[in-house]
């Protein structure tokens, strides 16, 4: 008879998940925190319905691995070479200044200088596993709060090797050959060098080879074996396996395998770092928890406290970060991380540290991460009311700027409608309401102003009244309706070109009465069409008059909905009624190209 024990904890796992992460997600709480929850109720100290393995926890350290490696894929070796400061600068005054005074903390709550030593320096880590995630979650990665906590992130990893060289150094139980190993050392070096070189010079070789036997399971076969193999490299030395794989997904970063790596790592990528969140969960023995709840909570609120303001500081001094994002950067990673289970779990094992102290530090440990993802959106929410109220004065515009063409918006529109009146030596000004964007284009030299386009007096100040064009760049459909109504009001004689977003955008900016609209993709999606149908076999003529065929009648069906805008029902109606009228336009082209053929082939004979 089979033991199908291991199946029925597989299906409440899977039932828990698909249970709570609906739910969460919907209470806008994400994710990371489901797991966690439902990891928490199902584990062997709450109802004890799955056991907590050791198997099952190194299962589930694949899911930081895969995630580590994808994250290396985002980051190509140029990208990374400008982090160096976050990696360097940041993460070693992070690491360093959270371990001094966790440590000092520590003596004080009447712990032995090695315990504190041990205990600062573990809870010093964040937990790269939830950081990463919730940041990935929200697309904030390449933000300056993503970039500096993936660069602390990483230092951590590298502290964390030389941490667990000295923990044993430290211990009263460690034996003769405990210590610094020249050994050691080495083969971390090397096992790093092995990484570099398999994937410059082997990797590519291997997903050529997937590539051209064009079967899926090659590929994903190939994709898992380097991003496992990589991994399994940096563990035989003692290293962080997440660091091989982080490397080994830089090295990828350029080449041509990247988005089809990615889409074959995802699924395998999710599940098991679900997984991984279910096993920390699953890790809290709440009846340690409960017989020590003031000395856990006490814990959890230093740990974030401290690490949080620390970060916050690091933020704003080094970095030069805005304050909303030093407060960003804070909230992510001031949690506990993975790597201090094992460093607390080799001080006890050393006899550094008493097992009932290492079991207190896990528990806040744990419920830190637990608490991350409500705390990012608090302080998510936080920075939004501190965005509306910043006390960053708009910048005042020289009397002496006259210029011709007065954009509002430098975003990827704004500022390719600037590089041309640039070049073509037209005076504009600019005016952004993003203070990073603001200072991204100065040092390219463009001449933009911090400043609110829909307050008037930030119109008078960039000399609108002068001005013979207002481009409307901005990303917002309503603001830059109330702008457009706004400029047209207070300067009629100033022309308005304003870029929409989709048809509803282009029906408001026709009722502020702006003088030219610009649908954003509409002309690049024509192109697109225009080159699909060409790829296709038809002939580039005919595709091309295609295409004009299809931008006439669709300007024109824009024009009459607008008539119509308020009327769904009638809306819909429009646009079932402009498709079959399409239709028989196409068509009766195809009977006048044939007839043409057959005219110009019987005139050749």
């Amino acid at each position: 008879m089979h033991d199908l024990s291991w199946m029925h904890q597989a299906l409440l796992l899977l039932a828990a998940v698909v249970v709570a992460v609906p739910i969460f997600t919907r209470l806008k709480l994400g994710a990371v925190l489901a797991y966690l929850v439902a990891g928490a109720l199902l584990g062997p100290t709450a109802l004890a319905l799955v056991e907590h393995s050791e198997q099952q926890a190194q299962v589930a350290e694949l899911g930081v691995v895969l995630l580590m490696f994808l994250v290396g894929l985002e980051l190509s070796p140029a990208r990374l070479w400008l982090m160096r400061r976050a990696v360097f600068g940041m993460g070693a005054a992070q690491f360093v200044l959270t371990t001094l005074v966790l440590s000092i903390l520590a003596l004080l709550a009447g712990f032995d200088w090695k315990t504190a030593l041990v205990a600062g320096g573990a809870l010093s880590l964040s937990s790269t596993a939830i950081g990463v995630q919730l940041l990935a979650e929200r697309k904030q990665i390449g933000d300056p709060h993503g970039r500096n906590s993936l660069g602390i992130l990483l230092f951590q990893d590298l502290a964390a090797i030389p941490a667990l060289a000295v923990i044993p150094l430290l211990g009263a139980a460690a034996g003769p050959d405990a210590g610094f190993s020249w050994l050691g050392f080495g083969k971390a070096i090397a096992s790093v060098a092995a990484v570099v070189v398999f994937g410059r010079y082997l990797v590519r070789p291997l997903f050529r080879i997937a590539a051209q036997s064009k079967s899926v399971e090659v590929f994903s076969a190939a994709t898992l074996f380097v991003a496992l193999g990589t991994a399994w490299i940096t563990g035989l030395a003692g290293l962080s396996m997440a660091l091989g794989a982080f490397l080994a997904g830089i090295l990828l970063a350029d080449s041509e395998y990247r988005h089809e790596v990615e889409s074959h790592l995802e699924p395998f990528k999710g599940l098991l770092l679900g997984l991984f969140f279910l096993s920390v969960g699953m890790s809290v023995d709440w009846l340690l928890v409960l017989a020590n709840w003031l000395q856990v909570l006490l814990g959890v609120v230093l740990l974030v406290l401290v690490k949080g303001a620390i970060l916050v500081l690091l933020g704003r001094l080094l970095a030069r970060m805005a304050k909303r994002d030093s407060l960003r950067m804070a909230a992510y990673i001031s949690q506990g991380g993975e790597f201090a289970f094992v460093l607390l779990a080799l001080a006890a094992q050393t006899g550094v540290m008493p097992a009932s102290e290492r079991d207190l530090l896990s528990a806040s440990i744990v419920l830190s991460m637990a608490v991350t993802p409500i705390l990012v959106i608090l302080v998510e929410r936080w920075t939004v009311h501190l965005d509306a109220t910043q006390s960053r004065q708009y910048d005042e515009v020289p009397e002496h700027e006259h210029p011709r063409v007065v954009i509002a918006g430098f975003g990827r529109v704004g500022q390719i409608v600037g590089r041309v009146l640039r070049a073509s030596r037209i005076p504009f000004l600019a005016l952004e309401q993003s203070v990073e964007q603001v200072e991204l284009s100065r040092r390219f030299g463009s001449l933009i102003y911090y400043g609110d386009p829909s307050r008037p007096e930030t119109l008078r100040a960039a000399r609108l009244e002068h001005a013979e064009v207002f481009v409307l760049a901005m990303d917002n459909p309503d603001e830059s309706v109330r702008i457009a109504k706004l400029v047209k009001r207070l300067y009629p004689h100033v022309k308005i070109l304003a870029r929409a977003r989709n048809r509803r955008h282009v029906f408001g900016l026709w009722e502020a009465e702006v003088d030219v609209v610009t649908r954003e993709t509409f002309h690049s999606s024509l192109k697109m069409a225009r080159r699909t149908l060409s790829l296709l076999g038809m002939d580039e003529d005919r595709a091309g008059l295609r295409v004009e065929r299809f931008r006439q009648h669709d300007e024109s069906i824009l024009k009459a909905q607008f008539q119509m805008r308020n009327d769904e029902a009638q809306m819909i109606q429009s646009t079932r009624e402009a498709l079959v009228e399409l239709q028989q336009i196409f068509e009766a082209d195809e009977v006048d190209q044939a007839e043409s053929d057959v005219v110009a082939s019987r005139s050749t004979m």
